[in-house]
């Protein structure tokens, strides 16, 4: 097996089209194509979403390529997004990746994207990385999910939501107070001027290490349809910053029941939502817990190709490739 491993990656499992070259565990290119069209329907449409994939891969791949300084004929596989994700989505993916592998005559690696978020804590960026075994709390706009990693390829899911995701309550709370998708990234832009114990919201009684944000959800919602236009308009930061507080206590708390369940105290926190600000300082304070938490660089954490490729990277250590008959899946489960 070759000492230099390079990896094109493709990412297209939601409305993010993306690709990266990785050489090992370095990043060599990674290039993201956000697709703003979606906030135009205040959230993503599965169907715009496929479109917008297809137009835009080609142009994203080359662009990869490109920024990295290596050819077609110097890749030595293809790792791209099997699931989970928008079908629709998950399929532009698959195909270009899979005609890309066959006319090239080289590997393809599938990834599970939720699996790619834990591992790219692992790419090579001069930064501390946690021991195996280790926890790894995945939070996004699709998933919640708290994670034994014993291995690169050895995940095992001790928790999750048992509705809705952490990052879908942000967006969705987001959208009842009249902010666009997504929204999360602008209520923690007003909490910075806001007072986090200035209101009170639901945190759920959930067994174990599980999640749900449905109820926080609709005790929010019903809480600004109680109110007039200038209350919310006079209290908007402390309505932010509170309603940030709730979820991220909901987080932290599963996170420090975990360790002393499990007595690890190595915590890995990936994912869209680990690049809130807020989340980031009350993860650096639980070192008072004897808690040592990694969190992926901000380009890392929201979704990317360079965690694809970095878990295809694995992957490829041991020659655990995928095949042309692998079919996308929308449901991809964890382990």
């Amino acid at each position: 097996m070759n000492d230099v491993v390079n990896i094109l990656a493709i990412e297209t499992s939601c409305d993010d089209t993306a690709a990266a070259v990785v050489q090992n565990n370095k990043v060599l290119s990674n290039i993201v194509s956000s697709q703003k069209i979606h906030e135009l329907y205040g959230g993503v449409v599965p169907e715009v979403a496929s479109r917008e994939h297809d137009k835009l891969i080609v142009p994203v791949v080359r662009k990869a390529l490109t920024s990295s300084g290596l050819s077609l004929n110097q890749i030595d596989a293809i790792a791209y997004t099997r699931g989970p994700g928008l079908m629709g989505s998950l399929l532009v993916g698959t195909s270009f990746a899979k005609s890309l592998s066959l006319f090239l005559n080289i590997p393809l690696l599938e990834i599970n994207h939720m699996h790619a978020h834990i591992l790219s804590i692992f790419i090579d960026d001069g930064k501390d990385i946690p021991a195996f075994p280790f926890l790894a709390l995945t939070v996004s706009g699709g998933h919640t999910q708290l994670v034994i990693v014993n291995s690169p390829n050895d995940f095992n899911l001790i928790g999750t939501t048992l509705d809705d995701a952490a990052g879908e309550a942000f967006d969705k709370s987001g959208k009842i107070l009249g902010l666009e998708y997504p929204a999360g990234p602008k209520i923690d832009k007003f909490s910075k001027y806001g007072d986090p114990y200035k209101f009170k919201f639901t945190k759920p009684n959930v067994a174990d290490l599980d999640f749900s944000f449905s109820g926080l959800k609709t005790n929010f919602k019903n809480f600004i349809l109680k109110k007039d236009k200038s209350f919310i308009e006079d209290n908007f930061n402390d309505i932010c910053a509170s309603l940030q507080m709730t979820i991220i206590d909901i987080l932290i708390d599963k996170i420090k029941a975990a360790s002393k369940k499990f007595s690890i105290k190595d915590i890995v926190v990936c994912g869209g939502v680990s690049a809130n600000s807020k989340l980031r300082s009350k993860l650096k304070a639980l070192k008072n817990a004897e808690i040592k938490t990694y969190v992926p660089e901000i380009q890392y954490s929201t979704d990317n190709a360079a965690m694809i490729g970095i878990s295809g990277y694995y992957k490829y250590l041991e020659s655990n490739f995928g095949n042309l008959s692998d079919q996308s899946t929308a449901k991809y489960p964890l382990s």
